[in-house]
């Protein structure tokens, strides 16, 4: 079967980069679910790199950058856009970059004994904030709509598209800190937390990418969107925010 690439105009690229990712509080959940759950070897290895900060302060570090032209090659990073009867590994990459290729670029930078002090918590803060990305499903939707982005519709009245309702709307419109969120998550035992922990940044992927086929299909263009459409997926947000932080404290241990 003949590979098809994922390609677009800089310009597309650079509109979907600059919208929000999961919210400020929807990054810091995940930084403070895994700063629960990092080995006490980790924890001080994290410490010192990034000099006292934590995973939930450092989390928006990748979109606060943004602003600065010079990390500009950094936004195709935050997402990956694919058709969604296809697997990430059958289409051929984008020559700028996804957000498979920045997580295994971060990682392989923070293990090298060779990188410098600075480059490695440059790329812990990068890897912090991707493996977070990840987990937003529409950062794993189709390119013919940026993600969702071109998808209008109308959130309690405001205007919004499908990405943001989901990188942010329910999430802000809940009400809860990140400290709030990640405490009030679902009580997961060990071995539920070991199951949730198996596979590798290609099965999370996928596992996104099917979620966001769900949530296509759960909204009609232009459609209003009330406390239903937040009941019926809200329990989605929270599966993603867990399993995020789960897999970042995993990534991480491994890393440390």
């Amino acid at each position: 079967m003949k590979k098809i690439i994922l390609s677009c105009l800089i310009m597309v690229q650079m509109s979907f980069a600059n919208d929000m990712e999961w919210s400020k509080t929807g990054h810091r959940t995940i930084g403070e679910v895994a700063q629960q759950h990092l080995s006490g070897k980790t924890k001080r290895a994290i410490t010192k790199l990034l000099d006292g900060q934590s995973l939930a302060l450092v989390s928006n570090h990748a979109d606060e950058i943004k602003s600065d032209r010079s990390y500009s090659k950094f936004g195709p990073w935050h997402y990956v856009n694919y058709p969604l009867d296809k697997k990430y590994t059958e289409v051929e990459p984008s020559d700028a970059g996804d957000i498979v290729m920045g997580i295994e670029k971060s990682i392989a930078i923070i293990k090298d004994e060779n990188s410098t002090r600075e480059d490695k918590a440059f790329y812990l803060k990068m890897l912090v904030h991707l493996i977070g990305d990840l987990h937003q499903p529409m950062h794993v939707g189709r390119l013919e709509d940026k993600g969702g982005n071109d998808i209008q519709l109308r959130w309690f009245g405001r205007g919004t598209n499908l990405h943001r309702v989901w990188d942010s709307n329910m999430i802000e419109d809940f009400g809860m800190s990140y400290s709030e969120l990640a405490d009030n998550l679902p009580k997961l035992s060990k071995s539920e937390i070991k199951v949730i922990q198996q596979g590798d940044v290609y099965d999370w992927v996928e596992e996104s990418h099917e979620l966001a086929a769900i949530i296509y299909d759960s909204v009609e263009t232009g459609e209003q969107l009330r406390y239903g459409y937040n009941y019926k997926y809200w329990s989605i947000v929270e599966q993603q925010l867990q399993k995020g932080g789960l897999r970042l404290a995993k990534v991480l241990n491994d890393l440390f």
